[in-house]
């Protein structure tokens, strides 16, 4: 079964919120025949357009392929959260690489915020940068390490923006008494995320950057230059850039055994009235909590709530996503019990094992960036000028990512989902405990 139509008509967005809301841009034509060129990006979503955008304006000549439509998959589906740092807590990421190294983690994931405020400030990209997020704690003793957590980060990351949040005021700023508290960081923020993907995409047409949908890449044949092929083109290219993420399929078998698909969910409520939507979050606050499988929400700027909650790991998605989602949205929000569900929504993104992206140069010409785990908003944005950068010869960010080890799942392509399953049972019980 193939990932890009299991869920999905081809050439159309899925029923989610956003798309409702958007307008998109004009089809952009399949690829045909043949191509030469010195850049071709394979995915059109966060990763793919950033990167293609960001060799334009270096002066490449750049070929974008994206098999349904540019912002299709994950980029244009997913919570909009824009988080500071990495996937995984910098005390954490600290143990897992050292300081020096998590440090320079560290700088990136601030750098990838930046450049997200940055592009919702242009006329291009029709979605404000919206400033916080709350994070919470769904067990009393987890708010002792965010206790840790935030010192830390005032004493060795300068983080005076990051605030902890006692119990009572966690439940003032999110009405809900599922939460003992949390951390607010108002470096952090949220945007409307397909917003974001056009946007970039008519950056990267006004650079010059040849786009084209519908045209899903078949294989790639290593070499100088690399070939890369569609049910019908043939794309020669002196650099090739794989910026799939949970779409990859069987494209590579390599990066595969790194990066898994997920499904995830997400509703969109009726609208509120202002007055309701700041008794549930105040201050347009977004706020994603600590369980493995994390609930994550924020309001829309129409004042509808967009809750996103419940994974899945096979292709195709629950045919009740509205019942699956409202579960874990009326267990936060019990006084939101009989509210009206006017969008209800899958997307698949790409995790790895220890939640950090897999950054890899598969040939002297072929580099491969993805697995952002749920941060790709701004991790994915930025690793588009990574490696633009990287392809220039100035790889030292490009390296960074790299050195952080991505491992194999177990089982590999063939045996990860059902070893992930039983994981996942053991941890939703864990959340539970």
């Amino acid at each position: 079964m193939d990932l890009l139509t299991a869920n999905d008509r081809p050439g159309e967005y899925p029923g989610s919120f956003y798309a409702a809301q958007a307008t998109p841009l004009a089809r952009f034509p399949s690829a045909a025949g043949a191509l030469d060129c010195d850049v071709c990006v394979i995915g059109g979503g966060f990763m793919g357009l950033s990167t293609a955008w960001h060799l334009a304006q270096r002066g490449y000549d750049t070929v974008l392929l994206e098999a349904q439509r540019v912002g299709f998959g994950a980029s244009g589906r997913n919570g909009g959260q824009v988080s500071m740092g990495q996937r995984v807590e910098q005390d954490a990421l600290e143990q897992m690489v050292g300081q020096s190294h998590a440090r320079a983690l560290w700088d990136i994931g601030a750098q990838a915020v930046d450049l997200v405020r940055s592009l919702c400030a242009r006329a291009e990209v029709h979605t404000a940068f919206h400033d916080g997020i709350i994070h919470t704690v769904h067990r009393v003793r987890d708010h002792v390490h965010n206790q840790a957590f935030v010192d830390h980060m005032h004493r060795h990351y300068d983080q005076d923006r990051l605030r902890l949040l006692d119990p009572a005021e966690c439940r003032h700023l999110v009405n809900s008494p599922a939460y003992h508290g949390g951390v607010l960081d108002l470096d952090s923020g949220h945007v409307n995320p397909l917003e974001l993907a056009l946007g970039l995409a008519r950056l990267a047409q006004q650079a010059g950057v040849r786009l084209f949908e519908g045209s899903t890449v078949t294989g790639i044949t290593e070499g100088d230059p690399a070939l890369v092929q569609t049910d019908s083109a043939q794309i020669r290219a002196r650099y090739v850039v794989m910026g799939c993420n949970g779409y990859l399929g069987r494209m590579h078998k390599h990066v595969a055994r790194r990066v898994m698909p997920i499904n995830n969910y997400i509703v969109a409520t009726e609208p509120m009235s202002p007055a309701a939507q700041e008794d549930i979050i105040r201050h347009n606050y977004a706020v994603a909590d600590s369980k493995f499988v994390v609930n994550y929400f924020r309001f829309s700027e129409d004042h509808r709530l967009l809750f996103g909650g419940t994974e899945s790991y096979g292709y195709k998605f629950p045919n009740d996503i509205a019942g699956a989602v409202r579960k874990p949205l009326q267990q936060i929000f019990p006084q939101l019990a009989g509210v009206r569900i006017d969008h209800a929504w899958g997307g698949t993104l790409g995790i790895t094992m220890n939640r950090l992206p897999h950054v890899e140069r598969m040939a002297g010409n072929i580099l491969t960036l993805s697995g952002f785990s749920g941060s790709g908003v701004a991790l994915a944005t930025l690793s588009g000028q990574i490696a633009a950068e990287a392809i220039a010869g100035q790889a030292e960010r490009f390296d960074v990512m790299a050195r952080v080890p991505t491992h194999v799942f177990p089982g590999g392509s063939a045996l990860r989902t059902p070893l992930l399953v039983l994981a996942m049972l053991w941890y939703s019980l864990r959340d539970r405990l």
